[in-house]
């Protein structure tokens, strides 16, 4: 990790805990170990994300940034553009703030419901990801869309995922790796591939 890199991290988690006493963007009780619990569970994707050699990538449901806005710091010379998701308001206005201050020229706050974005990013982007937005059968609902060929669904998954995964065989095919979240102890993050809805 470049100095640039870790002197932006440290601008986005002072930006983050100066927002925070005024908004509420992450669970207060986790605010003191936002290394940990945020950074370094958003961290984690980073080598999933070099290893499919990705330009693009759509981060939905970013909240405060997490994973999406940290892997836009540390990829940012390896993307050629990222997306942050993020239909609160207050949230959205939090993550343009942050990309100002991060200076991130290869991003772009989308202040809108994932829906709403289907069309307009149809087949746009390498890697879609998420971090505990929706159940595994609607997030691979509103990640399709928006995959290139050959695109990845990125799922950061607490324990309930097993049972999810079983809901959503029956509706999508799809391969997938598991790797163990080192920051949640019974966390999961699923490398969903070759996504495509069974035919009814």
């Amino acid at each position: 990790m470049t100095a640039e890199t870790e002197e932006r991290l440290v601008a986005f988690v002072e930006l983050l805990k100066t927002w925070q006493r005024t908004h509420n963007l992450v669970s207060p009780r986790t605010i003191d170990e936002v290394w940990e619990r945020h950074v370094g569970d958003s961290l984690q994707l980073v080598p999933i994300g070099i290893e499919q050699k990705s330009s693009s990538w759509l981060d939905i449901g970013s909240g405060a940034g997490f994973p999406g806005l940290i892997v836009a710091i540390v990829l940012h010379d390896r993307l050629e553009r990222v997306g942050l998701v993020e239909a609160n308001h207050k949230k959205a206005a939090f993550l343009r703030q942050a990309v100002r201050v991060c200076g991130l020229d290869n991003v772009t706050v989308h202040a809108r419901r994932i829906e709403a974005l289907h069309d307009e990013f149809r087949g746009c982007f390498d890697v879609v990801s998420a971090r505990a937005l929706a159940p595994l059968p609607g997030l691979l609902e509103l990640a399709a869309p928006f995959l290139a060929e050959n695109g990845l669904v990125l799922a950061m998954k607490g324990k309930e995922y097993v049972h999810e995964e079983a809901a959503a065989s029956d509706i999508w095919q799809f391969d997938r790796i598991l790797y163990p979240s080192l920051a949640e102890g019974d966390g999961t993050i699923a490398a969903i591939s070759h996504l495509k809805r069974r035919k009814a």
